[in-house]
């Protein structure tokens, strides 16, 4: 089942958003969330990360202006975005973390994404 991210939308330089990503139970407890995007001409890349126990981390362009997080209960994700500049423009999209340390994200479960687009 494809996670399903949304609350994106046109915000201004300096703005903020919170994305929200639904998921399944039992699976989205058990596993790392991330979130991940995709500029348009450019590929896919991974932003932030959480451990189903709670580890954080960034990618360095978002460092003290994002914050991931996770309600286990709602499973439900987060993605904080404050300060946000035109370059954070892009498609983002949540998925399971496959593997920590390549950031990767899960195969079948890319759904459609939620666009984010930010003005200067």
């Amino acid at each position: 089942v494809q996670l399903q991210a949304s609350g994106g939308g046109l915000v201004q330089a300096g703005g903020s958003l919170r994305l929200s990503c639904a998921a399944s139970g039992t699976i989205f407890r058990n596993n790392g969330l991330g979130w991940y995007r995709q500029a348009p001409g450019k590929q896919r890349e991974w932003v932030a990360l959480i451990s189903s126990g709670g580890t954080t981390i960034y990618t360095d362009s978002v460092k003290g202006r994002f914050t991931i997080s996770r309600d286990n209960a709602k499973n439900t994700g987060y993605l904080q975005m404050s300060s946000l500049k035109p370059e954070d423009t892009a498609v983002y999209y949540c998925n399971y973390v496959v593997d920590w340390s390549k950031r990767e994200g899960a195969r079948g479960y890319w759904g459609q994404g939620t666009l984010v687009t930010v003005s200067s």
